[in-house]
């Protein structure tokens, strides 16, 4: 006879164990793929950004409505419908351009 106080211990079936051990792999690839997602988003930001002027002087009497910088070139959309191309240096403009 079989002792009530000792539950008995049934082998786990082979489809079962085969299930178990793809969901642990499964979930241990989806933890190494969140741990490089997150490095490579740490590399990424914590890299240096471009190198933006601490202020932009415009000519008199020109309100800026959007910046952008590029390599060598500041462009101001001003309220005037312009773009003005600035040297970052001397802030002078370069190139004015109408917008119709």
């Amino acid at each position: 006879m079989t002792d009530p106080s000792k539950p008995e211990i049934l082998e786990e079936p082979a489809q079962l164990r085969f299930l178990r051990r793809l969901v642990t792999t499964l979930t241990v690839v989806m933890i190494g793929g969140l741990v490089v997602v997150i490095s490579l988003l740490v590399i990424r930001l914590s890299a240096d950004g471009p190198r933006l002027p601490a202020e932009i002087t415009l000519p008199t009497g020109t309100t800026a409505q959007a910046v952008t910088f590029g390599t060598g070139w500041i462009a101001v959309i001003t309220t005037q419908n312009q773009i003005l191309i600035l040297d970052p240096e001397s802030h002078e403009v370069r190139q004015k351009i109408n917008i119709k």
